[in-house]
């Protein structure tokens, strides 16, 4: 029997979002229609003799209709090339290798334990929102992990364990994006931009660091913000838990933490190796000029990055006996990207997809048709980038995979505010933040209902009405925080990331 939270929710707005949210096709089939869309269109508009100048080039482009000899000759040819070339695939799987490997021998998990178990009564807000936030490191598993034992630590100081479960809710889902570590998300979103990007400049690379700057600064405001809201707004409704407390982890092992402690310490020295590699005198990974940006260092900073986590991982893994004999790494990486392949089927559509869009010349000329009509009425400032942001914010609540939309919208909106003079790693960022403020209201959250599930082993009434209004203030909080710090590093020219500001 539903309960009256369940009842009343049913006829609300969030129950229309989730009924027709539901009701769209899986993101795969949704990037086979829209190919199959512009198969459609470019046929149309090509009839018409339509043609479009190229603002990089100064060539006057026809449009090339894909239901011609050509078209055909062209999806024969490139299908697999669209596939094995599309940057994300190759970025991501990449970084899953390592990233993997660390969360298969548990490093991620006792991480995660150990920053919110030790951390001081005072400072356990503070802790649980960082934690949640970093916790993206360790992919969805975060969802899984830090909610319940926030809930758990809250409860063990007195506190209401509610407050603590929507806390690492929050963190983990709403601070999904921001990292101060370069994760998986960050290689997946560039690698999109980057296609998207060289329909207007070809020599055009979006890396994984250009949202460094942003994403880092938003750690430390976050887990403010967030302790705030939880402490300020969502205990005091909350009231004083009065229920059962006697949830519990498994404690951090003292082979757990002398594998923690090995595993900075591997760290630490690798750090200090790349540190004098890129410091050294005539260094080959500086520009030519000796400087950083750009620079092999910053190109090549995904494989940087791997070595990293497989050099902590297996510290990590040979302390707590994970790893006790070399067939062990490649097994756990395998199963690692085992779990990459739906995603991998995912990026086969969606990469044919974009090929279509960018082989027709359909993207530069609705690119440029859509920013003269920006300029026509105007609207060229921050502003329409405000509102590009408040756009993804809603579609996220009917598109929940953040890969699944950016490569759904980036195609479409990175061009266009190339050419009205935006930087492409901003646009991706104003994206990221409205993507990840909305994740923990949308009923299409496939953890939404696991997190229900851990909200009512203390509260047996809730439904999915009470969680939606307890991670509401985060949402709609986080992405207004998030607005005004896009704006304030856009009017102070501060770089979102190495050499990256709002214009190019």
């Amino acid at each position: 029997m539903a309960t009256p939270t369940e009842q009343q929710d049913k006829k609300g707005f969030l129950n229309f979002i989730e009924k027709w949210g539901n009701r769209l096709p899986d993101p795969f089939f949704i990037f086979v229609y829209l190919a199959v869309f512009v198969v459609l269109l470019s046929w149309l508009v090509s009839s018409l003799g339509t043609t479009v100048v190229h603002p990089g080039t100064g060539e006057e482009l026809a449009i090339q209709s894909i239901v011609s000899g050509e078209g055909i000759r062209y999806i024969l040819a490139e299908t697999i090339n669209n596939f094995t070339g599309f940057a994300p695939l190759g970025l991501v799987l990449v970084m899953m290798l390592g990233i993997g490997l660390a969360e298969r021998v548990g490093l991620m998990e006792t991480a995660i334990k150990k920053s919110i178990l030790n951390a001081p009564k005072s400072l356990i807000t503070y802790a649980v929102i960082f934690t949640g936030i970093m916790g993206n490191l360790a992919s969805d598993a975060a969802f899984i992990l830090v909610p319940p034992l926030a809930a758990m630590v809250f409860a063990s100081v007195g506190r209401h364990p509610l407050a603590g479960l929507a806390a690492g809710f929050a963190g983990t889902g709403a601070g999904f994006t921001a990292n101060i570590l370069i994760t998986g998300t960050d290689a997946l979103l560039s690698g999109i931009s980057t296609e998207a990007a060289r329909t207007i400049d070809d020599t055009m690379i979006v890396t994984p660091v250009d949202n460094w700057y942003f994403m880092s600064a938003s750690v430390v405001v976050m887990a403010i913000v967030g302790a705030i809201i939880t402490e300020k707004l969502i205990e005091p409704r909350l009231g004083k838990y009065t229920g059962r407390t006697d949830n519990s982890f498994e404690p951090v092992t003292k082979q757990e933490n002398k594998g923690l402690l090995n595993a900075l310490i591997a760290g630490a020295v690798y750090i200090g190796l790349i540190a004098l590699l890129l410091f050294f005198p005539g260094s080959p990974v500086r520009n030519e000029d000796g400087g950083i940006i750009p620079s092999p260092f910053l190109s090549g900073i995904v494989p940087i990055i791997l070595f990293f986590f497989i050099t902590v991982a297996v510290a990590y893994g040979i302390t707590v006996k994970k790893i006790t004999e070399s067939k062990d790494i490649p097994a756990y990486m395998g199963d690692a990207i085992k779990d990459m392949s739906g995603y991998i089927v995912l990026i086969f559509a969606a990469a044919q997809f974009i090929s279509y869009f960018n082989w027709s010349n359909l993207g530069i000329w609705l690119a440029v048709n859509s920013a003269e009509f920006l300029t026509s009425i105007n609207m060229t400032g921050l502003p329409v980038m405000v509102g590009f942001s408040i756009l993804a914010a809603l579609l996220n609540l009917l598109i929940f995979s953040g890969s699944a939309q950016w490569a759904l919208m980036a195609p479409i909106f990175i061009p266009m505010f190339m050419l009205l003079d935006y930087h492409p790693a901003f646009v991706q960022l104003a994206f990221r933040i409205a993507d990840s403020s909305t994740n923990i209201i949308t009923p299409l959250n496939p953890y939404i209902l696991i997190v229900l599930a851990f909200m009512r082993e203390y509260d047996k009434k809730a439904g999915l009405g009470t969680l939606i209004s307890l991670m509401l203030p985060y949402s709609l909080i986080f992405f207004g925080v998030w607005l005004v710090m896009m704006i304030i590093f856009a009017l102070t020219g501060l770089p979102i990331g190495p050499g990256i500001s709002l214009r190019m």
